[in-house]
């Protein structure tokens, strides 16, 4: 096998000087000659239902979060501010394409129908994955960074040699650029055309790292040293992550192989519900991001357009209260499961070596079994 890398070039990527975008932060719309022609079926019907998807995503996430306060999940990875980032990508991709994400992409988990019970499983403890993945095609949430950028390029690899047409999601943020898995990733989808879209949500931080300090080159430049095109784009505007990821998606679709989209975006809560943010950001960079908010952007789009906002508020605030409910019901709904299902489905067959570590620790448990007092002869039994 041979393998030729370009270096890195300028003109794979569009928006590096200032990422593509459709609607400002005062919620106007204007042109823009890459992403208008992929927003042919925007109407007020779907700027509605954007809105509604991105309100009704905040209020579980932070639901999930005084969930996690209250001592009722162990930890929870807050998605607020990506929104749009989620949801864009979420509702314009088909149901087949595969996605492959890390632990932040609850919106993404809920575009696909993961129920309150399977999102909740993982950080309450009862279960080592959440869903079905085939079912929802869409991976369990993978928490070693990076990794599930190699399962997305395998998977898209092996889908094109079948002849399906689907294409494979591998999302990640910004840190996952300084993880050697990701790199690989991006050497085998460009050598073999792999239909995969890298999608990368740049919310700024690798927990506390700095973007300019983990990458010195913007992070969009990186994947044209593989001679992979990348689409940067605000991540905050959900028309511009839709419009972004219909056409990526219509490219590596056609057979040009992979797609980079960068989602420029900021992460408003911690990293997650053991991080301090307050320890590695000042009040003044969260206010001008808190400014860009993408729920508040598209509210100002629809009052701009007319629309019945404080009526559409009522429906969001019914919609919202329903699901927060459905959440923390699902609490209630998750038993702690049978020490030894540990040992399910960790393969197809069970092995003698898994066999044996199963009855070593069933051995072990009933040894921690209070011994029955010994009853004296003649006592009734």
């Amino acid at each position: 096998m041979s393998t030729t890398m370009s270096a890195p070039d300028h003109h794979l990527v569009e928006g590096l000087d200032q990422p593509l975008q459709v609607l400002a932060e005062d919620g106007t719309r204007h042109a823009d000659a890459v992403l208008d022609p992929h927003l042919g079926d925007v109407d007020e019907a779907l700027l509605t239902d954007l809105f509604v998807d991105m309100s009704v995503l905040r209020a579980l996430d932070d639901e999930a979060v005084a969930l996690q306060r209250k001592g009722e999940l162990g930890l929870w990875p807050p998605l607020r501010g990506q929104e749009a980032a989620q949801i864009g990508l979420g509702r314009t991709l088909p149901a087949t394409d595969f996605l492959f994400t890390s632990y932040r992409e609850n919106g993404l988990a809920w575009c696909r129908g993961v129920t309150p019970q399977e999102m909740l499983a993982v950080w309450r403890g009862t279960a080592l994955s959440g869903w079905d993945p085939y079912q929802r095609h869409m991976a369990t949430p993978q928490v070693i960074i990076a990794a599930q950028t190699l399962h997305a390029v395998g998977y898209a690899m092996a889908t094109r040699a079948q002849g399906g047409s689907e294409i494979a999601v591998a999302c990640f943020g910004d840190g996952a650029l300084s993880q050697g898995d990701l790199h690989e990733a991006m050497v085998f989808a460009a050598s073999f055309g792999a239909p995969v879209l890298f999608f990368c949500q740049n919310n700024q931080y690798a927990i506390s790292e700095p973007v300019t300090v983990q990458s010195p080159v913007p992070i969009a430049l990186r994947p044209t040293g593989f001679g992979i095109p990348v689409l940067r784009v605000d991540g905050n505007d959900v028309l511009a992550v839709r419009a972004a990821s219909r056409l990526a998606a219509q490219r590596i679709r056609s057979g040009e192989g992979p797609v980079f989209l960068e989602a420029v975006t900021y992460r408003l809560g911690p990293h997650t519900t053991s991080d301090d943010p307050t320890r590695y950001r000042d009040e003044e960079e969260l206010a001008r991001w808190r400014r860009r908010c993408p729920v508040l952007r598209l509210q100002r789009h629809l009052e701009q357009l007319g629309a019945p906002v404080d009526s559409l508020r009522e429906e969001v605030t019914i919609r919202a209260d329903a699901a927060t409910a459905g959440l923390r019901a699902a609490i209630d709904q998750l038993a702690p499961p049978a020490p030894d299902s540990l040992f399910e489905h960790v393969y197809t067959t069970e092995d003698t070596a898994l066999s044996r570590q199963r009855e070593q620790w069933r051995a072990f448990e009933a040894s921690l079994a209070p011994e029955k007092p010994e009853q004296s002869p003649g006592s009734p039994s």
